[in-house]
């Protein structure tokens, strides 16, 4: 299922098997909450490279409907994408209050934002609901707690996120979908150590680290993922949720990390922002009227072979909107090949020296 191919110092590549074909780790999967990445394409996600993409298990299920699902023959069929998909349980829609009405060690109480009809949500059904799917690997229902809650609230996440988690091992019966633990214990030393131990103990296929992104700042971030990953065992895949900024899976694979999601990446493109190797720019600012440069000279994607800064800024300034999927497309290529930069680094053993000298010219504005 998972097999570890080089290592440099702790980063990792190595191949995952999934029922829909291998992907190489480390990899940034897009969110595509609703089975659609904003403004790209299925063929578009086969053509910029991507292999894997996750959706949001509790949103399909409101919307269009496990009978629809069932229909279409699965995920992929019904988006007619034949690669990696995963399935968040619905647990990042805890911190939302327009979804969430209340939690308890039997499970989530979750009203829809699109009838207000009211639903609950527990292991048991989660696991029902991500079968149904068919997607190829599956994440236990978690209770994810925000940044700010206490610590109290934060330890009966540990204890809640685990017992769940034994229950849906228990009832999760598709031998042909992975299915993933996650750990919680937000930026305290000792409960991402305890949590990190309960819940590598039941043995799953891989191991997420969730509660992180929200908040926290990059320090606080690192510290998290070590004192999670190091009490994890090495033979399995390692993903930390939610976390898109190219620096942060920069480090993160320096710490062992595998397997990286966010929305960051489309939805900074959406507010003009532009990946480069020198860092962030600001496509909207008047100084690009007149740069007829590509948004990275350095880039092999279809928007820098074909546009230039000069154009993009004008499409913007003229509201015309293909200037978002063209900044989305770029974005996304950039991500997916500086991960590719990374693998080389690793088979090469060269990892620390390239973490070193981009995180040095990286500049985030």
């Amino acid at each position: 299922m998972f097999k570890i191919i080089s290592t440099s110092k702790n980063a990792r590549l190595g191949i995952l098997k999934t029922r829909h074909g291998e992907v190489e780790t480390p990899f940034f999967m897009p969110v595509a909450t609703k089975l659609a990445v904003k403004l790209i394409s299925p063929n578009d996600l086969e053509k910029i490279g991507l292999k894997s993409i996750i959706s949001n298990a509790f949103i399909l299920y409101l919307d269009p409907g496990l009978n629809t699902i069932k229909k279409a023959k699965g995920v992929h069929k019904f988006m007619n994408y034949n690669n990696v998909i995963f399935t968040d349980s619905g647990g990042f829609q805890m911190a939302s209050k327009a979804f969430l009405e209340s939690i308890d060690e039997k499970g989530v109480h979750f009203r829809s934002p699109i009838d207000n009809s009211k639903h609950f949500i527990t292991p048991e059904k989660n696991m029902e609901i991500q079968q149904q799917l068919k997607s190829d690997i599956a994440m236990v229902l978690d209770y994810m707690p925000k940044f700010e809650d206490k610590r109290e609230c934060i330890e009966e996440s540990v204890k809640i996120t685990y017992e769940w988690a034994k229950r849906c091992k228990k009832s999760h019966k598709d031998k042909n979908q992975l299915l993933f633990g996650i750990t919680q214990g937000g930026t305290f030393t000792d409960l991402r150590k305890k949590s990190s131990e309960l819940i590598c103990s039941l043995d799953f296929d891989g191991y997420a680290i969730g509660g992180l992104g929200m908040g926290e700042g990059p320090d606080l971030l690192d510290k998290a993922v070590k004192n999670s990953v190091k009490f994890m065992p090495k033979n399995k895949p390692r993903y930390l949720m939610g976390i898109g900024s190219v620096r942060d899976i920069v480090r993160a694979i320096g710490n062992g990390v595998d397997i990286f999601d966010s929305c960051y990446v489309t939805r900074h493109s959406r507010h003009h922002v532009v990946f480069t190797k020198k860092g962030e720019i600001r496509i909207n600012k008047q100084k690009f009227r007149n740069d007829f440069t590509p948004l990275d000279k350095n880039c092999k994607c279809d928007t820098c072979k074909r546009y230039t800064k000069a154009y993009i800024y004008h499409l913007i300034k003229i509201n015309e909107l293909t200037w978002k999927r063209l900044v989305t497309w770029h974005n996304l290529y950039f991500v997916k090949n500086l991960i590719d930069e990374v693998k080389k680094s690793i088979k090469e053993d060269k990892f620390e020296k390239f973490k070193k000298e981009f995180l040095k010219n990286y500049k985030v504005k």
